[in-house]
Order: structure tokens, then sequence, then C-alpha cells
């Protein structure tokens, strides 16, 4: 039994890094220190308690990592400082040797974390836990918002897939999730608390299912009949698991909206056999051509990665045309890194940096124009958008059900609320249509 009395009237700050798990877990633990009795440190406050929640995806993700450390570290001193994620779980040691770190949790410590924080005395040198990857297998729940309007659940951890160039597998361990009761359990107290938009997350969503016999397409037709949430969006699923029933579910759903997020990661079929992944470029444009044939108006982004060992210019420009041939919305893209351990380091083609530089931009230009026309076509249709909380003096901002964000004036008591707006011209910055509220 822990004793929380140390906890009271403590702060925190939280910083989290990479992707939208993180953020969920973050704000899980954040819960958890909250309902321990520690509150969140205000802007300027010194904290007792600095928890970093990290990413390791590329090299640059882990010099970022290194970098908030230093500075939480600076900013806060004598707080004790926690960190987790997937980058404490590759290289627990060598986090625990930077200075003013107290304690390093792994994956399957994360969910635990408040029962490693002691007395909250600093340590002399940082203590790294952390299981082999072997041994992490448990399924820490998690569905929050934080400081955001959306929810996020956390429906799935772990993947099985090892592509060649990825090092998740190692960092959060082996495919898993909790029951489909439990998710719609966590999505009725979400509903409960107010929430209308709920993000599914995970590793490899699709892949749900795997650790209790059930599987993806039930979750969805589950989820969907939770009262009181209006919309869930599928935040990324893997295209050989994106299956036509699921699409056509979707098209006719009461709550899930016309937005997909699928990873493609190379449009060319050999740079596909080399990062090991499970599908080709047909079965890829086919999803994509069977979601915009039942919804128009769908959003669909692509991740994709640039510079991969192997790619060559001949590669790259296959994974071009077949880009722009893609009636997709976006396109998130980026530069592969080397990862210590994975396959990838085997195949011998090496991009230069100013190469993978050149493509990445390309790509990010193709965007820009798939994206500017999705919405330019919207122009002056009326869609319902859920406005989230401004900065004080600066326009509100929301998402249409298909993933267009939308400006419109500053009004905060529509925050949270689903309201009917025309949409009108892009804003200044191109990021946005300014819309005028109707309803």
């Amino acid at each position: 039994m822990i004793d929380t009395t140390i906890f009271q009237n403590k702060t925190a700050v939280y910083y989290t890094l990479g992707c939208k798990l993180n953020f969920s877990e973050t704000s899980t633990i954040g819960k958890t220190l909250r309902e321990a009795g520690v509150r969140t440190a205000r802007k300027g406050e010194k904290a007792d308690i600095c928890v970093v929640n990290t990413c390791s995806v590329t090299e640059m993700a882990d010099k970022k990592c290194r970098q908030a450390i230093h500075r939480l570290v600076k900013q806060h001193p004598g707080a004790f400082v926690v960190v987790t994620g997937c980058y404490a779980q590759l290289k627990p040691e060598n986090v625990a040797k930077i200075e003013g770190v107290d304690v390093v949790l792994g994956a399957e410590q994360k969910k635990d974390l408040l029962q490693y924080l002691g007395d909250l005395n600093k340590h002399d040198k940082g203590e790294a836990i952390a299981s082999a990857t072997k041994d992490i297998c448990s399924f820490a729940p998690s569905c929050s918002r934080g400081d955001r309007t959306r929810y996020f659940l956390k429906v799935q951890d772990g993947c099985d897939y090892f592509c060649s160039y990825c090092t998740i597998p190692f960092a959060r361990g082996r495919s898993r999730n909790g029951t489909i009761a439990s998710m719609v359990e966590q999505a009725e107290n979400a509903a409960s608390e107010g929430g209308h938009e709920i993000v599914l997350t995970g590793v490899n969503i699709g892949d749900f299912g795997r650790s209790t016999g059930e599987n993806f397409f039930d979750l969805v037709k589950a989820l969907d009949n939770v009262k009181g949430i209006e919309r869930y969006r599928i935040s990324s699923i893997e295209p050989n698991l994106l299956t036509d029933e699921i699409i056509e579910y979707v098209s006719q759903s009461r709550s899930f909206m016309p937005h997909f997020h699928i990873p493609l990661q190379s449009g060319s079929d050999d740079v596909l056999k080399l990062m090991r992944r499970r599908y080709d470029t047909s079965l890829f444009a086919e999803k994509a051509r069977k979601i915009k044939e039942i919804m128009p108006d769908a959003f669909i982004g692509v991740d994709v990665i640039v510079g991969t060992r192997g790619e060559t210019d001949e590669y790259f420009e296959q994974a071009y045309e077949f880009l722009k041939g893609l009636d997709v919305s976006q396109l998130h893209v980026f530069s592969y890194s080397e990862r210590p351990g994975t396959q990838a380091l085997k195949i011998e083609h090496v991009v230069a940096p100013d190469v993978k530089h050149q493509r990445s931009q390309r790509l990010l230009a193709l965007s820009d124009e798939k994206t500017k026309a999705f919405y330019a076509k919207r122009i002056g249709e009326t869609k319902t958008v859920l406005l989230e909380k401004p900065k004080a003096g600066a326009p509100m901002h929301g998402f249409t059900d298909n993933y267009i964000r939308v400006e419109v004036e500053n009004a905060p008591k529509l925050d949270n609320h689903l309201v009917k707006v025309l949409l009108g011209d892009f804003n200044e910055d191109g990021t946005a249509l300014k819309g005028t509220i109707i309803e």
C-alpha cells in the first residue's frame, strides 16, 4: 500500500514526446498523480516532480528526449525526475546517467510509476528499472484528454510485425490489448465526463484482439453504441488490417468519422519488400479507392518514410508518382533514421542526408498541394465542427467530421461544443478554413 500523504500539495510537470499513444499514457499518469494529491504546476512555478515520456522512433527523437530532460532539470532544480517511454525502455542505463534523472522506468513499469517515487528524495545517481522485451506483457488502460477536447482511448499496445527499420516491438513488446467490455466502459466514462470525441490509439490497432480472442471490427461496432460519444476517429491502421467490412461500416456508422490514417511508408513495392511490410502498393491503392468510392468526402492521411536504406533514385521516383496519383488528403513525411539492432542496417545502399532532405521537401510540397485541394473543394459547405478551447484573444479552432481544420471567432463558451459552421475561404496562414457559426 502506497502512503500518499507525502504527495499532498506537491506539484508536477509533464513532458511528452512522440505519438498520440504517448500523450494518452502521460494523461493517465497525470490523473494517477492527481488522485494521489499532486497538482499540475502552474506556468513559471518550480515543480516537485518532473515526468518525461519519451519517444525513440528516430535518432532525432532520442536527441530531443535528452534535450527535454536537460531543460526540465534546469528549470526545476531539486525536482524528482522520472523518465519513461520508448527511449527509456531501449536505453535505460544511458538515460539514467543523465544528470538530474532519478528513476528510469521501462514499458512494463510505466503503469506503476507512483510506487517508484518513494519519498521524493533525490537519488545520488539515476536508477534504471526496465524489464527485458520478452517480459513486457501487461496492458495498461488509458483514456484521457489532458488539456485537449478530444479523448484518446488506448485500445492496443505492442507490435508483432518487426518491420526492418523499426524498434517499436523492442520498446513496447508484443501485441496485446484490453477487452472490448473494458473499452466500452472507458468510453462510457469519457461520455459521463462530457466527452464528445474519442480517438482510438495504439501501436497496431488493427491487430486488436490478439490477447483476448476478439477483433477490431467487433470493437468498432461495440463503441458505436456508446451513448454520448458522437465522434470516433481511427488514428492509424495498417492497410492489410483495414478490411472492406470496416470501411463499409464506417460509411454508415452513427459516430465513426469519414477519416482514415493509413501508413504506407513507401510507394515503391521494392522498398516495401526491403521494409518487410505486409502489403504492396496495389492493395494500398485499392483501400484508398474503396474509401473514396463510398465516402467521397473522406479525409485520408498517409505516413511515408523517405531515404530508407535501399531507396534508390529510381525507387523514390516510383514512390513519388504513386503518391501523386493517390486520392489522399495529406502526407505525414518522415526521414529514415538508423536504429541500432534493426534488420535495415544490413541493406547496403545508404541515402545521403541531403538527398533525404530533398525527397522530404518534394513530398511535403505534394502533401500541401493535396491538402489545400481537399479543403478548397469544401468551401461553401455547411459542416458540424467540434470547437476547442482557444488561447486568450486567439480565434477558436475545431475539426469537421472529415478532419478539415476550421477557424471561427473567439467564443470561449463554445469550448467542447458541436456547432454548425458555414465553411469559407482559407485563413491568413492557409492552415484552416474560416468558418461562420450558423447554429
